[in-house]
């Protein structure tokens, strides 16, 4: 396995929201793991909600023993998202602040998936790349009723407008997914500050190259940047 991951602040903002991580040694029962956190809420909340949402789901896995791949994320999920919601009630400056997250980890061969909120995972097999996580978002529910395009959602104005998010509700609904992965096959993790900046196609074509992953990644949030950097920026590349 290889992997390489990048961060960059968006053009006006003076702190990133966003927050990864990207461990390819055992953590807890995990052979590995992999995440993208897109804070939001205030100057301080979303930096605060991002960075929380990953220490403590991975903190929750390394002191959780014998528990399933799923339980065992689903457990982290749920006690990150009761602590941010502990925290903001706590703390009048984090009030309403809340997180996306998108966590995968593999295992013999099989890439294990959650997702809250629109960061994405992508799956490039044999040159074709494959978006495997679903949005929970308004523009995506506008899709789904036929009210909009999908070519249309990047530059609808409620592209940012989340429908599911960690510190959001007392009860967080987690979706999951599983590839079958084989020798050659790229994942990505990014937040929508990479995602809502390029088409699919762009995507799939700088994914696919035949260049180090850390060029990949470089290349990505350049272009993300380059197209408009309205937001921060984060990517996860993994090569198996």
């Amino acid at each position: 396995m290889k992997t390489f991951s990048e961060t960059r602040a968006g053009i006006n903002r003076k702190v990133n929201q966003d927050c990864f991580l990207c461990e390819e040694e055992a953590v807890g029962d995990l052979p590995n793991l992999f995440i993208v956190a897109d804070g939001m809420g205030g100057y301080n909340g979303g930096d605060f909600a991002s960075k929380f949402c990953i220490e403590n789901v991975k903190n929750h896995i390394v002191n959780g023993k014998g528990n399933s791949i799923i339980s065992s994320i689903r457990s982290a999920i749920k006690a990150a998202n009761e602590g941010i919601r502990e925290k903001s009630r706590m703390d009048e400056g984090l009030r309403g602040c809340g997180t996306t997250a998108v966590l995968a980890t593999i295992k013999d061969d099989i890439l294990y998936i959650a997702n809250v909120g629109d960061s994405r995972l992508y799956v490039l097999q044999k040159g074709r790349l494959s978006q495997i996580t679903e949005d929970h978002s308004v523009v995506e529910e506008m899709i789904k009723r036929g009210i909009l395009r999908r070519e249309e959602a990047r530059f609808n104005s409620n592209k940012n407008k989340v429908t599911r998010a960690l510190g959001a509700e007392p009860e967080i609904e987690i979706d999951f997914f599983e590839v079958k992965l084989e020798k050659g096959d790229r994942v990505m993790l990014c937040s929508d500050g990479v995602s809502n900046m390029m088409d699919e196609r762009t995507l799939e074509e700088i994914i696919g190259d035949d260049k180090e992953l850390s060029e990949i990644c470089r290349i990505l949030i350049e272009t993300a940047v380059n197209n408009g950097g309205k937001d921060d920026a984060t990517v996860v590349m993994i090569e198996v």
